[in-house]
């Protein structure tokens, strides 16, 4: 008997897509197409392609983080490894607004935003693992062993890697490490969780 090889052709513009997997055998021109419905939701099928994601732009980070400008640290993931590691881009410039009192003659990054960032990189890395993440708030549970090496000014380019340690469904304790021109400049150790976010109401007009 001649070997079977199979080809798989998916629909992507329907809501439930229809798989026809080909069946062709050996020299012969003869196709058996059998046709089958995949159970695979819309909402399944992003949250698939979010996980298996290796690199990401500004837009698809906001769409993980809840953080936005001032305190929205990262511009740019260029390497991620699910549950295992993770690099992002931080362009730092004169206009973010702490550099206006740290310091006004001598701008300097703080430390506590760099471990921020170390944060907010391991956050874009275990958020892409919890389905009903925009429910959700990634917050610190602990910081171990942080050091500031160097001073990190504006029109640097800090390059953060973060490696996971410990990884559990809600819970995670990552390494960082933060560059500059190959330089280390911080590192340190962050535990971080998923919580519930909490939604407010709407204020109830007073009765008349």
């Amino acid at each position: 008997m001649l070997p079977l090889v199979a080809e798989t052709i998916s629909s992507p513009s329907r809501y439930r897509s229809h798989e026809v997997t080909a069946a062709r055998a050996g020299r012969g021109s003869a196709f058996i197409l059998i046709l089958a419905m995949n159970e695979t939701t819309t909402d399944q099928i992003a949250d698939q392609q979010t996980a298996a994601r290796t690199t990401m732009d500004i837009l698809e980070i906001m769409s993980l983080l809840p953080h936005r400008y001032p305190f929205l640290l990262i511009d740019r993931v260029v390497e991620m490894e699910r549950k295992q590691r993770i690099v992002a881009i931080k362009n730092v410039t004169i206009n973010e607004p702490h550099f206006q009192g740290h310091f006004p003659d001598y701008p300097i990054m703080p430390g506590v935003l760099m471990v921020e960032a170390i944060a907010q990189t391991g956050g874009a890395l275990l958020l892409t693992e919890i389905p009903d993440r925009d429910q959700k708030l990634m917050v610190f549970t602990g910081i171990e062993n942080a050091r500031f090496r160097r001073p990190v000014l504006p029109g640097d380019q800090l390059r953060i890697e973060v490696t996971v340690q410990q990884w559990r469904s809600r819970a995670v304790k990552m390494l960082g490490n933060i560059t500059v021109d190959g330089k280390l400049v911080c590192d340190a150790t962050v535990m971080c969780q998923v919580v519930p976010r909490v939604v407010k109401k709407a204020a109830e007009a007073p009765a008349e």
